[in-house]
C-alpha cells in the first residue's frame, strides 16, 4: 500500500474528524477545527541534524509537525551519529504554526573519542554547538498542489554558536558563530509516492559549524547544494537518499561532501525512527568518515 492513494482519502479523514469534533454544535456555529494532526503521515519530514524538518542531512520546504492551517504541531528529537573516529549527539525541538512558520532549536555534542588525543585536545574532547532556526513557507503546498508542477518553497535561517571559540580559531576558523541562509523546494508526487527536494544554502560553516565558520582559505559565503529523494514503500515507511555539498575553508584539513541512504518508519503521527548509512568525507585530517545515523522523533 502506498503512503497516499489520493487526496480523496485525506478529505474523507478530515471531514470525519470535523464531524466527530463538532457533533452537537448548532448549525449556525462555525465547525470546530482540531488543534493538531491534520497532515498525512510522514509529510512533515523528520528532524535533520541541525534541527529543521527535512531528511537527516538537509532541510526540506515542509513545516515540522502535523499542523495544517489554523493548527500547531511540534516534536522533540534525539539523533546519534557514529563514524570510525568520531561521534555526534544532537537533541532539540521544533514547533510548526499554521503550516506556515517553523521554529527549531538544537544542541550538538561532537565527541572526538580517541582522535581527540591524536589532535592534541585530549581523549573524548567534545565540541558543543547550539543552533536556532526559523523557516517560512513562501509558496505552494506539497500535499494539496497535485495539479501543478510548482513545488512547496520555503526560506530558512539557522543561527549557530560553537562554544569552543578559542580552539576553532586556533585551527584557522575566522569565527565560532555563524548564520546559514537557505531556500528549499519540495515536491510530493502522490500518485508515484515520491518526494523530491532541493536546497540551496549560503554558509561559511566548517563541518556544519562544529569546526567554526570561515577560515584561512576563505571567509566568504559559499552557495552549497543539497538534495533528497524519498520513495514511500507504504503509508508509514520511506526509503531515500541525500547529498550535501560543503565549503572547504581550512588549510589544515580538507572538507568533502556528505551523503546518506536512509529508511524512516512512522507507526503513527506521534513517533518516528530514522536509520541511515552515511559518509561525511574527511574530518579534521581523519580520512573517509563513514558510519551509522539513528534519530528518534516524538511529537504531534
Amino acid at each position: 500500500m502506498r503512503l497516499i492513494r489520493s487526496t480523496t482519502s485525506l478529505a474523507g479523514v478530515v471531514s470525519a474528524a470535523l464531524v466527530a469534533l463538532s457533533s452537537g454544535a448548532h448549525a449556525d456555529e462555525p465547525p470546530v477545527v482540531p488543534l493538531t494532526g491534520g497532515k498525512l503521515l510522514l509529510t512533515g519530514g523528520v528532524s535533520e541534524v541541525e534541527g529543521a524538518a527535512g531528511g537527516g542531512l538537509t532541510p526540506w520546504a515542509v513545516i515540522g509537525g502535523y499542523d495544517t492551517a489554523q493548527q500547531v504541531g511540534g516534536n522533540v528529537h534525539g539523533t546519534y551519529v557514529h563514524t570510525q573516529d568520531f561521534a555526534l549527539d544532537t537533541y532539540g525541538a521544533t514547533l510548526g504554526v499554521a503550516n506556515r512558520v517553523e521554529f527549531s532549536v538544537a544542541r550538538q555534542s561532537f565527541d572526538t573519542r580517541d582522535a581527540g588525543a591524536k589532535l592534541g585536545l585530549g581523549q573524548n574532547f567534545r565540541f558543543y554547538q547550539d543552533i536556532v532556526g526559523v523557516k517560512v513557507r513562501v509558496l505552494g503546498e506539497a500535499v494539496l498542489d497535485q495539479d501543478t508542477w510548482v513545488p512547496q518553497i520555503a526560506a530558512g535561517i539557522q543561527f549557530k554558536h560553537n562554544e569552543q571559540g578559542d580552539i576553532v580559531k586556533a585551527v584557522g576558523a575566522a569565527s565560532n558563530s555563524g548564520t546559514d541562509f537557505y531556500v528549499s523546494a519540495t515536491k510530493l508526487l502522490l500518485a508515484q509516492s515520491i518526494l523530491l527536494n532541493a536546497t540551496l544554502r549560503f554558509t561559511k560553516a566548517n563541518q556544519f559549524g562544529l569546526l567554526g565558520f570561515g577560515g584561512d582559505k576563505s571567509n566568504a559565503y559559499h552557495p552549497e547544494f543539497e538534495s533528497s529523494v524519498a520513495y514511500l514503500l507504504s503509508k508509514n515507511v520511506a526509503l531515500g537518499a541525500e547529498y550535501r555539498t560543503k565549503p572547504d575553508n581550512l588549510s589544515f584539513a580538507r572538507e568533502q561532501n556528505a551523503y546518506d541512504a536512509f529508511v524512516a518508519w512512522a507507526p503513527n503521527k506521534h513517533v518516528s525512527l530514522t536509520l541511515a548509512y552515511l559518509s561525511l568525507g574527511d574530518i579534521a585530517t581523519f580520512r573517509s568518515q563513514r558510519g551509522v545515523y539513528a534519530s528518534l522523533q516524538a511529537g504531534f
